[in-house]
C-alpha cells in the first residue's frame, strides 16, 4: 500500500486513542513501516527518534534481537492457555523472578496498566470486606493519573480525562501534593495529608500513588521522603498503599523500581509498560501473603477473588517479560542510565535561557521541560510536536510540558539530536 492510501483508509476506519480526530485535517497521520533501535521509519524513508518510547513502553529499542528470539521460541510451543486450573513454565518463571526481585510474595496477572489498577483497588476493598470491614473510599494524589477504565479513572485527578465521566465514577478523596521536588515541600505536604488520614481512615481502603513522578500528570515530581511519609501514614491508620509503578518501574527513575528510593514496600505494586520491553500487553499486581491469606479459604466461605481476563498470563507476553528481565540481569542497564541521565541534565541547562521555559526537572531517565502557562487553547506543545516530526524526533507533549523518556539504548549523538530539536522547537513555539 502507498503512504497516501494507508492514511486514507486509516482515517476512514480507525479511531485513535487520546486524539481529536479532526486534528488530522491539518496534522498528517504518519504511517510507520518499521522500527529499529530508537528509530521509527515511515513509508517515505523518513526516520524519527522515539523520544517517548512509544508511550513509555519500549525500553530496549524496537526490533530488539534478543526479545524477538525469545518470542519466536515461545511461539513454537504454546501461544496461549487458560490460566484458571492451568499454568505454564513461563508464568512460573516470571512469578518467581519478579517476587525475588521485588520482595513480594504473590503475583496476579492482568492485561494492561489500567486493568492492573482495577485489580489492585478491587483486591484492597475485597481484603477489608473479607476481614469484616466495609471501606468504600480511596485516597489518591492531586494531579494523579492511573488509567482510563472506570475504576482507574476514578482514582485519578487529571480533569482532561476525568471530568466528562464524573457521574459514573467510584468515590475518591484527593490529597494535596508537594509543589516541587524539595524535602521541605515533601514535609509540608505530609502534614496536610495526615489531616485527611485522621478524618477518613475508617472509610478508606487504600491510597494509590505514582512514586516520584506523576507521568501523565504533566511529569510533576516529588521527593522520595514524601513517598516514605505516606507509607508511614498508611501503616499508622491501617490503609493499604498501592504503588503504581506502571510508568516509573523498570529503571525509569534511576532505580529498578521507584519505591526503592523511598525505602518502602507497599501493600500492592502494579507493573506494566516496560515489563515486556514494549512488545505485548501484560501487567502484574504484586502483593503479600497477608493479603493473599484473606482470600484463601474453603469454597463455601465465598471469599475467593473472582477477577479474570481471557488472556491472563499470556505465554507470548510472558516470554517478552522474561527476556526483558534477562537483559536487565546480563547488562549494566541502570549504571549506563545514570550516565545518560546526567548527560541529558547537563545539556538541558540551556533551556533555562529561553523566556518561555518555566522549569526543567528530572528523575532518572525521565526529563521534563515545562513551558510557561500558555492558554491551553493555543496548543503550544503541539507546535513543538510538529517541529519535532519535521526534524526527525517524536516529542509528544503533555499540554505545555515537553518531555524525554527515550529507550535506554539511545546513544549520545541521538540524545544530542533529541535535546537540540526540543530546544529549537520550544524556542520557535515561543515566537508565535
Amino acid at each position: 500500500m502507498k503512504n497516501s492510501e494507508i492514511i486514507e483508509k486509516d482515517l476512514k476506519y480507525n479511531w485513535h486513542p487520546c486524539t481529536q480526530m479532526k486534528d488530522h485535517e491539518f496534522l498528517p497521520m504518519i504511517p510507520i513501516k518499521k522500527g529499529e533501535g530508537v528509530y521509527l521509519y515511515d513509508f517515505e524513508g523518513n526516520k524519527y527518534i522515539d523520544a517517548i518510547s512509544s508511550w513509555w513502553v519500549n525500553i530496549f529499542g524496537h526490533k530488539n534481537p534478543y526479545i524477538n528470539e525469545k518470542i519466536k521460541e515461545q511461539l513454537e510451543t504454546l501461544e496461549h492457555v487458560i490460566f484458571a486450573g492451568f499454568t505454564h513454565e513461563g508464568a512460573v518463571k516470571l512469578g518467581e523472578r519478579i517476587c525475588k526481585l521485588t520482595n513480594f510474595d504473590k503475583v496476579f496477572y492482568a492485561d494492561n496498566g489500567s486493568s492492573a489498577v482495577e485489580v489492585a483497588i478491587k483486591m484492597s476493598f475485597h481484603y477489608w470486606k473479607n476481614s469484616g470491614k466495609i471501606k468504600p473510599l480511596f485516597f489518591s494524589l492531586e494531579n494523579s493519573y492511573h488509567g482510563e477504565t472506570i475504576g482507574a479513572l476514578s482514582v485519578g485527578d487529571v480533569g482532561l480525562y476525568k471530568d466528562t465521566y464524573r457521574e459514573i465514577l467510584i468515590k475518591n478523596i484527593t490529597i494535596p501534593i508537594p509543589k516541587d521536588q524539595t524535602l521541605q515541600e515533601a514535609k509540608s505536604a505530609l502534614k496536610l495529608a495526615e489531616k485527611f488520614f485522621e478524618k477518613y481512615h475508617k472509610e478508606v481502603s487504600a491510597l494509590i500513588i505514582e512514586p516520584l513522578v506523576q507521568c501523565a500528570g504533566y511529569m510533576k515530581m516529588h521527593h522520595p521522603f514524601f513517598v516514605k511519609g505516606l507509607k508511614e501514614l498508611c501503616d499508622k491508620y491501617q490503609i493499604h498503599m498501592i504503588a503504581d509503578e506502571i510508568a516509573v518501574g523498570f529503571g525509569r527513575t534511576g532505580t529498578m523500581f521507584a519505591c526503592e528510593q523511598a525505602g518502602i514496600k507497599p501493600d500492592f505494586m502494579t507493573l506494566s509498560k516496560g515489563l515486556t520491553g514494549g512488545y505485548l500487553p501484560l501487567s502484574l499486581v504484586l502483593t503479600t501473603n497477608k493479603i493473599y491469606s484473606a482470600f484463601y479459604c474453603d469454597y463455601e466461605e465465598m471469599k475467593a477473588f473472582l477477577h479474570s481476563h481471557s488472556y491472563t498470563a499470556n505465554p507470548l507476553a510472558i516470554a517478552a517479560a522474561n527476556a526483558t528481565l534477562d537483559i536487565f540481569e546480563n547488562k549494566p542497564i541502570l549504571e549506563e542510565n545514570k550516565k545518560k541521565s546526567k548527560y541529558i541534565w547537563e545539556n538541558i541547562q540551556k533551556f533555562k535561557e529561553l523566556p518561555n521555559v518555566k522549569e526543567i526537572r528530572q528523575t532518572g531517565m525521565i526529563t521534563a521541560i515545562e513551558m510557561i502557562d500558555y492558554p491551553w487553547q493555543e496548543r503550544r506543545g503541539l507546535k513543538v510536536y510538529e517541529y519535532g516530526l519535521k526534524n526527525g524526533v517524536l516529542l509528544r507533549p503533555l499540554g505545555n510540558v515537553i518531555y524525554f523518556m527515550p529507550p535506554y539504548i539511545i546513544n549520545y549523538e541521538e540524545m544530542d539530536k533529541m535535546i537540540n530539536t526540543a530546544y529549537e522547537g520550544i524556542k520557535k513555539a515561543g515566537n508565535l
